[in-house]
C-alpha cells in the first residue's frame, strides 16, 4: 500500500502577503532558494507519490510555469557550463513525476478545493498537502512518517501538533483516544474552538491521508460559515463510517501562511543551507552583537559575509 497521488490546494489569494502576492502565487514565495510549493512536492515524492494534483485558480499560472520545463533556460545554463544550476533546475520535477492542474471555479473553502480533485484521484486513497505549512521532518519527511502509519492501519491519517492552549482558536482541534506512541484514534474534531471549550490542544495541521469516501461526504456537506465547505465537517462525518487516526509527527512546522512563520522558516532553513549556512550564521551573530553593544538598540552596519 502506497499513496501515489498528492493533492495541493493552491487556489487561495494569499492576501496576508499582499502586495507580494498580487501577481504571483503565495506558494511561489521562496524559502531561501526554493518556493514553498517545491518543498511540498519534494515531501510528497519522498513518501512515494507519483502524481501531483494542483487545485488552482486563474491567478496561479506561476505554479504551472515553475513545474514546466524551460528548455531555453536549460540550454543557456548548459552553454555557460553552470552544471550545478542546471541540475537544480532539472530536479524541480524529477523524471517519472506527473502534474495535473484542476481549476477551482470559485473559492468555497478547503473542503470544496479537495472535492475538485475527484476526477484525478478517482477511487484511490490520496494525500493532501497544504504548501504554506512547511514541515522539516526530524528523521524523515512528515508525509513519509504518515505513510508508515497508513501502511500499517490502511485508513485515513491526519497530522497533528500540540499547540499552546490559548491558540486552539486558530486550528481544528481533535479529541482522541491514544493507541500507541504519538498515535491516536480521533473521537471528535472541532473547528477553531475557544481555549476553554477545546477538547485538547492537539491541532490538525496541513497534512492528510484520506480515503476516497471523503469525496462522497464532501459532495453532501453543506456550506458553513462564510459560505465555505469545511473539510473538518466532512472528516467528522467520515469518522462515523471509518477509523480516522491522528499522528503526532516528528519535526518542525513553520506556518508560512503568516509573515512571522515565513521569516522563521527562512532564517532556520537558511542556517542549514550548505552553500550559505555558515556565513549566514556569522552575519546573524555579528548583527545581534551589534544590537547588544548599542545603548539605544539601533543596529549598526554589519558586514554581509
Amino acid at each position: 500500500m502506497r499513496i501515489r497521488k498528492a493533492v495541493f490546494p493552491v487556489a487561495g489569494l494569499g492576501t496576508r502577503f499582499l502586495p507580494a502576492t498580487k501577481a504571483s502565487a503565495k506558494e511561489i514565495l521562496p524559502v531561501v532558494d526554493k518556493p514553498l510549493v517545491q518543498y511540498a512536492v519534494k515531501e510528497a515524492i519522498a513518501a512515494g507519490a507519483e502524481e501531483m494534483v494542483f487545485i488552482t485558480s486563474h491567478t496561479k499560472n506561476s505554479i504551472m510555469d515553475h513545474f514546466d520545463r524551460d528548455y531555453e533556460l536549460e540550454a543557456t545554463l548548459e552553454a555557460k557550463g553552470k552544471t550545478e544550476l542546471l541540475k537544480a533546475v532539472r530536479e524541480v520535477l524529477p523524471p517519472g513525476i506527473t502534474c495535473v492542474y484542476i481549476r477551482q471555479p470559485e473559492a468555497m473553502g478547503l473542503g470544496h478545493a479537495i472535492s475538485c480533485a475527484l476526477p484525478a484521484v478517482g477511487d484511490q486513497d490520496f494525500a493532501v498537502i497544504l504548501a504554506d505549512d512547511l514541515i522539516a521532518g526530524s528523521f524523515q519527511p512528515c508525509l513519509a512518517q504518515m505513510q508508515r502509519v497508513y501502511q500499517e492501519y490502511g485508513t485515513s491519517v491526519l497530522a497533528v501538533q500540540r499547540v499552546p492552549q490559548e491558540e486552539t482558536y486558530k486550528y481544528g482541534i481533535v479529541e482522541v483516544e491514544p493507541i500507541g506512541p504519538g498515535l491516536s484514534e480521533i473521537r471528535g474534531i472541532v473547528e477553531k474552538p475557544d481555549p476553554d471549550k477545546a477538547p485538547s490542544n492537539l491541532a490538525v495541521v496541513g497534512r492528510y491521508i484520506l480515503t476516497p469516501r471523503i469525496f462522497k461526504i464532501l459532495d453532501q456537506t453543506k456550506p458553513g460559515a462564510g459560505g465555505e465547505i469545511q473539510l473538518t465537517d466532512a472528516i467528522e462525518r467520515l469518522m462515523g463510517e471509518q477509523t480516522v487516526l491522528a499522528y503526532e509527527f516528528q519535526g518542525t512546522r513553520y506556518d508560512c501562511g503568516s509573515k512571522l512563520g515565513y521569516l522563521k522558516a527562512n532564517v532556520e532553513i537558511g542556517l542549514q543551507h550548505p552553500e550559505i549556512g555558515d556565513r549566514f550564521k556569522n552575519y546573524l551573530r555579528d548583527l545581534t552583537d551589534s544590537w547588544g553593544d548599542d545603548e539605544d538598540d539601533s543596529p549598526k552596519q554589519s558586514a554581509n559575509g
